[in-house]
């Protein structure tokens, strides 16, 4: 595997050095067809890549051309571009089986999956994927751990969404409040691996570049990268599941996170204070992730998401639809008609009424 590795590597290094060559010298561009016809030539001079699987070697110039579409495409737009860059060593980490044509197939009795070219390898797996199986993807991750990503085809039955409603608020303080009155205590990830994390990343700047030390020091902080990401996603894996297996219609807000990311500052109680802590804690508690899970989970249940404009669902009375103004530091929302509760509990029901609301104008439309 970390030869198929290699030989991707190299390949791509090649296509994209006759990219760019033939774009300076003749403002000409390549088609990934024109380098796919190009591997057998390629394999004939180097023995070795006859014996990576085809495919294989085939989804490289494909990936590359995919690399530079979204490149165009940013430019476009007014993005950060991002040039297809080189893969030095540990770049690139993965290669593809894009085709279920006996290339790859799991034995289940045995414990070990197929993988053409490479032989049986010793899986562990929690269950089979079901549906038909499209394309098989081999990873390997910062800290030397090998996955195989299988995708399928596969068409949900339907079920009668006879479940009740609810409005979600994803928060900072409690990850999630339900507009059931039930609430999800946030759990804080990268917290709880601060002190260790801080402590292995400088340890890894004291080493010298190209040291066995530095490796060694370099593999500890991404394990730790590592536990923190697969503990984040365990935990938004259970609470979607858990929402999408109750619920029949489910309404979130539709967060603009890159937004909220790009403000320097917040005001508390109107004073301006570094939004850094903030940013930190919004990356920590993956609402992006949870949403993704929690849409696909629920289509499978036969549920649906409905993600609606955020706006003014802090400030405004659930009861009467008054708009109350609240900063940060507010937890409590009280309206002059009387009803007082809690700041995310109110956004959560007039999420709920958003959400419904668009849902019978799409019927009606």
């Amino acid at each position: 595997m970390e030869f198929v590795l290699y030989s991707c590597r190299r390949l791509w290094n090649h296509f994209l050095d006759q990219k760019i060559i033939a774009y300076k010298d003749d403002k000409k561009s390549i088609s990934c067809y024109t380098q796919i016809n190009e591997i057998p030539k390629l394999s004939s001079r180097d023995e070795s890549l006859k014996e990576v699987y085809s495919q294989t070697l085939q989804d490289v110039p494909r990936r590359l051309e995919k690399a530079f579409q979204a490149f165009f495409r940013r430019c476009k737009t007014g993005e950060e571009p991002g040039f297809p860059r080189f893969k030095g060593k540990d770049r690139l980490n993965s290669f593809t089986y894009p085709q279920n044509n006996g290339s790859f197939k799991i034995d289940e009795k045995n414990g070990r999956i197929y993988l053409s070219k490479i032989g049986h390898v010793k899986i562990k797996y929690h269950r089979l994927a079901k549906g038909k199986w499209k394309t098989c993807v081999v990873k390997k991750s910062s800290t030397g751990k090998w996955h195989v990503v299988i995708s399928t085809e596969i068409e949900f039955a339907k079920v009668k969404n006879d479940r009740p409603s609810v409005g979600i608020d994803l928060g900072l303080k409690e990850f999630a409040v339900l507009s059931d009155g039930s609430r999800i205590k946030r759990e804080r990830f990268f917290k709880t691996e601060e002190k260790a994390l801080a402590k292995s990343q400088r340890r890894l700047a004291k080493q010298a570049r190209g040291t066995p030390e530095r490796k060694k020091a370099k593999k500890v902080v991404a394990r730790i990268h590592e536990r923190i990401a697969d503990r984040r996603s365990n935990f938004t894996h259970q609470n979607s599941r858990m929402i999408a297996d109750k619920y029949g219609t489910i309404c979130v807000e539709n967060l603009d996170i890159s937004g909220m990311m790009e403000n320097k500052t917040i005001t508390v109680n109107g004073k301006k204070l570094s939004a850094k802590p903030t940013h930190r804690s919004i990356n920590d508690v993956a609402w992006n992730q949870f949403v993704n899970q929690l849409s696909y989970k629920a289509e499978e249940a036969g549920g649906l998401v409905i993600q609606g404009n955020p706006k003014g669902t802090t400030q405004k009375c659930s009861a009467c639809g008054r708009v109350v103004p609240k900063d940060l530091g507010e937890r409590e929302h009280k309206c002059s008609c009387g009803f007082e509760t809690g700041r995310d509990f109110n956004s959560s029901l007039n999420i709920l009424a958003v959400g419904l609301h668009s849902l019978d104008v799409r019927k009606t439309a």
